[in-house]
């Protein structure tokens, strides 16, 4: 059996400060400096996997040929493939158009041709991330299409690799009903794939995401269907034989995951059953690099010994009921109030060479009629305003709920009261004033928030000297954008503050 990796460092750009191996210091990393970042990455930092990104971004496709080349040494002792993994995540074809997927399967193909070369016995891409996955035939297609391209590649070019026609694909699922549903998608796909390669796959790396569900529908919804998919899936692996290790997409604030690495020890806790974490750029370079790498040592040691829960079909549909009625609740309270998001968003520092996502090469997120921004900038852009999207419809839910159903919504979310106090750190009450004095969506959200602190017996306040310094950068931020003035340092300000833009 293959290295299960522990910890993954990607791309996302939610990082507010610069790299610490960055020579120009500026935060903002080209697709140039990409290879050495994941070279870094694994070398400095020790991470066992790196997510390299053909969705939406611009690509260096020599990079397996830069990173075996241009540090060798290290790449000759860490084999790619066995010891560490580069992992492309692929477009999804049914979204952005493909102009990418058929250039990253040819930057597979050619670097089993160089592994092959340079004396490896082994291909050192070999698995793809689908993000997006909504259905086990677009799983199938991917692997069907690599299959097929794999073998016009080796009939047109002499080659020795011709046995490197199969890859792994690994789903990555962002939407609330799809996790509820994760188990129907793996025994679809794990059926429709032993009929057309005739064998069963032995394993599979189920990819949560946490950003996209919490966007879309509230932090709430977001932790309870992470939590039913581990279950899901783990009853389905159980019962079909095969080895499940899941793989779940996290940000550093606690509405995009709240795996950062001062609160590690939280984060292993509230997500028992996953494999894989990934560290995303605020993980990596707004902490001191000792914490990092202590962090990650940590991950890479309790992951391998965590065991999920699991929910009886009685606590899911209760919890299902719940998800459905949050989501409601989180939805009329963001689109109430996103003219004044929007008006923030347009400033947010970029971190990475993205293409924008909307027509032909990419794609936005909807709420209702509107297209949002990817979440970090939306993360970001409530931060920014004063007010953490952590607090934003939870009120209404936690009103809502009867006594057995708050029984089971703390059981399920064991850190909800430590993420709330969290993120209520940042919460500017003066901001929210002066939002609510003339915006019925704003009055309710302040309703919502002095419900949450009678709920949690707590204050929402800053506490500390980073987060009074966070609560006036954010009064400058509301000031200046009622005047139409430029807010994008006051906001890298913040963003540093909190040790994470988005």
């Amino acid at each position: 059996m293959r290295k299960i990796p522990a910890v993954m460092a990607t791309q996302h750009p939610d990082n507010a400060s610069a790299p610490f191996w960055e020579k120009d210091g500026d935060g903002f990393v080209s697709a140039q400096e990409e290879v050495a970042e994941a070279a870094s990455a694994f070398k400095d930092l020790g991470v066992d996997e790196y997510m390299w990104d053909w969705e939406g971004k611009y690509v260096d496709e020599a990079v397996v040929e830069r990173l075996m080349t241009e540090y060798y040494d290290y790449f000759q002792k860490n084999l790619i493939g066995i010891d560490k993994f580069l992992t492309f995540r692929i477009p999804n074809i049914w979204e952005e158009k493909g102009y990418s997927l058929a250039r990253a399967f040819m930057a597979m193909l050619t670097a089993s041709d160089l592994a092959h070369d340079l004396g490896m016995k082994s291909n050192p891409l070999f698995e793809v991330i689908l993000p997006m996955t909504t259905s086990a035939e677009q799983l199938l297609h991917i692997q069907e299409t690599f299959t097929k391209l794999a073998k016009v590649k080796h009939e047109l070019f002499t080659d020795k690799t011709k046995s490197f026609n199969y890859i792994e694909v690994i789903p990555l699922v962002e939407g609330v009903d799809d996790m509820f549903n994760i188990a129907k998608l793996l025994e679809t796909y794990s059926r429709a794939h032993k009929k057309y390669y005739k064998k069963d796959i032995p394993y599979i790396r189920p990819f949560l995401a946490r950003s996209d569900p919490a966007l879309l529908a509230g932090l709430l919804p977001a932790v309870i269907a992470n939590k039913i998919a581990l279950s899901e899936m783990y009853q389905w692996g159980k019962k079909r034989s095969i080895r499940v290790y899941p793989i779940i997409g996290t940000g550093s604030l606690p509405f995009r995951g709240s795996c950062s690495p001062d609160h590690i020890k939280e984060f292993i806790g509230e997500y028992q059953g996953v494999s894989t974490v990934t560290v995303q750029s605020a993980f990596r370079y707004d902490y001191p690099l000792k914490q990092v790498k202590s962090a990650i040592k940590t991950l890479q040691r309790e992951l391998p010994n965590s065991k999920p829960r699991i929910f009886s079909e009685r606590d899911k549909e209760i919890l299902h009921t719940i998800v459905r009625r949050a989501e409601r609740q989180y939805r009329e309270s963001i689109t109430g109030i996103s003219n004044d998001m929007f008006r923030i968003t347009p400033f947010i520092p970029r971190r990475r060479e993205r293409r924008l996502h909307i027509g032909l090469l990419g794609y936005s997120r909807s709420i209702g009629k509107k297209e949002f921004p990817r979440a970090i900038t939306f993360t970001a852009a409530m931060y920014s305003l004063g007010v953490p999207p952590e607090l934003i419809g939870i009120g209404k839910t936690l009103r809502s709920l009867s006594k057995g159903e708050g029984e089971i919504v703390h059981e399920v979310y064991r850190y909800m009261e430590h993420d709330i106090k969290r993120a209520g750190h940042y919460l500017n009450t003066e901001n929210l004033d002066q939002f609510a004095k003339r915006s019925k969506a704003w009055r309710e959200i302040k309703e919502d928030i002095e419900f949450i602190q009678d709920y949690f017996g707590t204050t929402l306040e800053p506490k500390n000297t980073n987060h009074f310094l966070h609560r006036n950068t954010t009064s400058d931020i509301y000031y200046l954008s009622r005047q139409r003035k430029d807010i994008s340092i006051a906001i890298l300000k913040a963003g540093k503050l909190r040790k994470s833009l988005g």
